[in-house]
């Protein structure tokens, strides 16, 4: 099966690329996510050795930041079950599970972050699923050439 490209969406003050590299083994689940479409991404597109896009939203400016892998292939999100996580989803159950999640492994920090402008004025991102008008999903579909072009801006020279 061909390798995939997908770009997920942190907010760097709850979970930073930083964050991934400290954690054990580069490695950490992708948990949180509560939108249908990215979760049926996460269940049942993604595969292990897909290759990631680390965007931090919420930042000034927002960036793509760091390349990832997926390490480990969709799986029951276990914060749906917990009541004490923000995340905790009562109609969710072990039996029935509604969220999903996949590990993910740090590759590298990109030597320099591509700021969405930058994204945005390249005219081989122009159909980017990031830069879509009304395209907020955390978890996005990229194309090999699009995922090519972002890892290319941030190894240039500022």
């Amino acid at each position: 099966m061909p390798r995939k490209y997908w770009l997920l969406k942190t907010e760097p003050e709850t979970f930073s690329f930083d964050d991934l590299l400290r954690a054990p083994a580069k490695t950490t689940g992708w948990d949180g996510v509560r939108n249908y479409q990215a979760r049926n991404f996460l269940r049942d597109q993604m595969k292990k050795g897909d290759r990631v896009l680390i965007y931090h939203s919420n930042a000034d400016p927002p960036a793509v930041v760091g390349e990832a892998e997926v390490a480990r292939e969709g799986y029951p999100d276990p914060t749906q079950f917990d009541r004490r996580d923000d995340h905790y989803d009562p109609e969710s159950s072990p039996d029935e599970p509604r969220w999903y999640q996949v590990d993910v492994k740090a590759v590298r920090k990109l030597p320099t972050p591509v700021p969405l402008p930058l994204i945005r004025e390249t005219p081989a991102l122009r159909k980017m699923a990031l830069v879509q008008r009304g395209q907020r999903l955390s978890v996005q579909p990229v194309t090999e050439a699009e995922y090519a072009t972002v890892v290319a801006l941030g190894e240039a020279a500022k």
